[in-house]
């Protein structure tokens, strides 16, 4: 995809702070729409098309995570940054299991957050692969289509995120083998951080739930290495 064909929704309440990414965003070729607090971005959210959204946690009338749980109601493929001034790692965590792609704490230079955009949009962007990669996996009686995003258990089907579909993917690859935690860390995440490390346990998490319909599969912790999806290779 193009940068100039990615449309940005910014949900930012400090109105100096948003004009500055609004013009620095632009300058890169990102179009960029700037509101000042959560509702305000959910109207035109729902009144337009955007390719990626910036989200300030902390704002008036409708917080980042509302807006974000608003969002993902309705899109679970479109990439969410969020941006805010508390470093708790608790509040990150929330961030991740909303459904969030990447969070940047302020204060933080204009350079890190097109950075931290490029590794979202590479990730999402590389979703169809070349393509003779292998993208439909049959996960005992679970169908997974990396392509689509999509995860179908008896015509049932969950649109997973992409970080859920990057990480289904590689523990699908390595299906009953031993993956090592930094080997998705270092594909998915670009590093193998602690607060990372933390944050892909949410998605495993995630995906225990998902696959938890066919007792033949399992998705196993080896403790000190990494994870291991047990299932018959089909």
């Amino acid at each position: 995809m193009e940068k100039t064909k990615i449309k940005i929704l910014l949900a930012e309440d400090d109105k100096n702070l948003g004009t500055i990414l609004k013009a620095y965003l632009e300058a890169k070729g990102f179009p960029t729409s700037l509101c000042v607090n959560g509702q305000e971005a959910y109207i035109l959210y729902k009144r337009q098309n955007f390719d990626f959204c910036i989200i300030d946690v902390m704002m008036p009338v409708m917080d980042g995570f509302t807006l974000a749980k608003e969002i993902r109601k309705n899109n679970l493929s479109i990439p969410i940054l969020f941006l805010t001034a508390k470093s708790l790692q608790e509040d990150k965590l929330k961030g991740f299991e909303i459904g969030a792609d990447d969070y940047i704490t302020k204060p933080f230079s204009m350079e890190e957050l097109l950075v931290r955009m490029k590794a979202i949009l590479r990730r999402t962007g590389d979703s169809q692969g070349p393509i003779n990669e292998k993208s439909v996996f049959q996960i005992g009686e679970y169908y997974f289509d990396y392509t689509r995003q999509l995860l179908t258990f008896n015509n049932d089907e969950l649109k997973l995120t992409s970080k859920e579909a990057d990480l289904l993917k590689l523990l699908c690859i390595n299906a009953n083998k031993v993956m090592d935690r930094s080997v998705a860390l270092k594909n998915i995440w670009r590093d193998d951080s602690y607060f990372n490390a933390r944050s892909m346990d949410v998605y495993i998490t995630k995906l225990r739930k998902y696959l938890k319909n066919d007792p033949s599969v399992e998705l196993l912790n080896v403790h000190g290495v990494g994870f291991k999806l047990v299932m018959n290779i089909k």
